[in-house]
């Protein structure tokens, strides 16, 4: 049965999380495991729940709780709902709830890389990717297009920033990642180790197009991908194994680093499916 608790004011220190903590302070930095993060709408919260993540509290307007999120309640037996008013939950929010639903849950230790990259043969490397919106949507084409891990740089946005997980439409907890610990260059030694061969997306006199056989022949390949601003580090291109451009028209030198992405993965799959093996190590339950 749900445990609801209805507000007559937003001063309760369990609502913190939803509005008065940074996304710094609710991570947790140190101790991952500790912290949490907002999931919204009831999609994106049965996905994180599917993927094994546990529910801390609910905070919806109390239609949802017989409408939207029953389903979900149902799920999470005992589990604070705390529900009030649409205008005294806006004030506590700034904004209406206009998804429904948000609930925060508890983090997950950070996965080993290995564990991560067990099994996998094309994946996502992200370096200082620092924008939600652009890091969100990279999760879910990769997600759509079957990339078979993400491992992302100590200064990528958080993965689990609310709105990445909004943008990656709860994408998120079905494609397999983690924070590397190390700076790209020195984590594509690690991936080299492991059998995979790394292509930076950058532009450069050496760099072959993103077509070009000799990617073609590449059992397990890592797609390295820079901040949307500077693109990679030198350093970075540098260790790896090719530079990789998206060939384009009408004097277009680059594209947004979640489109670039979204063309590269759907690109290099192929490359890994025509070696025979399967890239569908994840699937909406839905």
């Amino acid at each position: 049965m749900a445990n609801v608790i209805r507000l007559e004011s937003i001063d309760e220190s369990a609502l913190d999380v939803y509005a008065r903590l940074t996304e710094a302070q609710i991570r947790n930095r140190l101790e991952p495991e500790k912290g949490v993060f907002i999931a919204e709408s009831p999609k994106v919260i049965r996905l994180a729940l599917d993927a094994g993540y546990e529910p801390v509290s609910f905070l919806m307007e109390q239609k949802h709780i017989e409408g939207d999120a029953k389903e979900l309640l149902a799920r999470c037996d005992g589990v604070p709902v705390y529900t009030g008013a649409r205008e005294l939950l806006a004030s506590l929010t700034g904004y209406a709830l206009t998804r429904g639903v948000l609930c925060a849950m508890r983090r997950k230790p950070t996965a080993a890389p290995e564990t991560v990259l067990n099994g996998a043969r094309l994946v996502a490397v992200l370096e200082g990717v620092t924008d939600a919106t652009n890091l969100g949507a990279i999760i879910r084409s990769a997600a759509a297009l079957n990339v078979d891990a993400i491992l992302f740089s100590p200064d990528c946005c958080d993965p689990l920033n609310r709105r990445a997980v909004r943008v990656s439409m709860g994408t998120v907890f079905q494609v397999p990642w983690t924070v590397l610990s190390d700076p790209i260059d020195a984590s594509v030694k690690r991936l080299r180790a492991l059998g995979f061969q790394t292509a930076a997306m950058a532009l450069s006199d050496d760099s072959v197009p993103l077509d070009d056989p000799v990617l073609k022949a590449c059992e397990k390949l890592a797609v390295v991908l820079g901040t949307e601003g500077d693109g990679l580090r030198p350093e970075s291109i540098a260790a790896c194994d090719y530079t990789v451009r998206i060939p384009m028209g009408h004097g277009v030198d680059s594209l947004n680093v979640a489109a670039a992405a979204a063309v590269a993965f759907w690109e290099l799959r192929r490359s890994v499916e025509k070696h025979g093996f399967s890239t569908e190590r994840f699937s909406d339950p839905a």
